[in-house]
């Protein structure tokens, strides 16, 4: 997939990725995200759900047989061990497949979006030309987390805190986009104007792959 231009996007929980990647589609562009071949990869039947029962335990598959995803995030965010015996079973799969996933969809499209929540935690910087990262305040994301999931104050906190620091994000994006207002026009805008900025990105690299970052 050398002469496709690949753009990382990103952010902290709750900081608008999924409005974003709808933008995004509705402009054509593939969207291969992480989350979504996560909820893939630990569905019903998956060869990874008994590992993660051997782990876990039989109570984190539900009685549809489908995993028990608020439990097992209550679970982990709560247990460093824990936590890192999940990503040890799940992002090499993950990535393997994101990348799979990449490659076909750039074959007919100018550039193709990398929706990676953890794309600094797992340092997966080198697999994308242009990071864009989508930020709002941290007490923000803890009200859309609580709204969102139901899940308490402290398991919210938790799950901010094994993130990447927001600074360090902000650092390291070349393109922001503040989703403080919670306004999907504004929001559009901004990513249609990236947008015209990554096609002649992706159309100057296919001139001159050499120059791929």
């Amino acid at each position: 997939m050398h002469n496709t231009f690949k753009v990382g996007l990103t952010g902290g929980i709750a900081c608008g990725k999924t409005s974003a990647c709808r933008v995004f589609s509705a402009l054509q562009i593939p969207v291969v995200d992480a989350d979504v071949i996560s909820r893939q990869l630990c569905a019903r039947g998956s060869p990874l759900l008994p590992q993660i029962a051997a782990i876990f335990g039989p109570q984190i598959i539900n009685a549809a047989g489908e995993l028990n995803r608020p439990a097992l995030r209550e679970l982990v965010f709560a247990d460093e061990a824990a936590l890192t015996a999940l990503n040890n079973l799940l992002h090499p799969a993950i990535h393997r497949e994101l990348m799979a996933q990449a490659e076909t969809a750039g074959k007919n499209a100018p550039y193709v979006v990398l929706a990676i929540p953890l794309l600094f935690e797992h340092h997966l910087e080198p697999l994308v030309n242009r990071i864009l990262v989508l930020d709002c305040s941290p007490e923000l994301q803890l009200a859309r987390i609580q709204k969102r999931d139901g899940c308490s104050e402290a398991a919210a906190r938790s799950i901010i805190s094994h993130q990447a620091a927001r600074e360090y994000r902000l650092s390291q994006g070349a393109d922001v986009i503040n989703t403080e207002s919670g306004d999907l026009h504004y929001l559009a805008q901004q990513i249609e104007m990236l947008h015209a900025q990554y096609l002649q990105a992706a159309s100057a690299m296919r001139r001159d792959p050499v120059s791929e970052a």
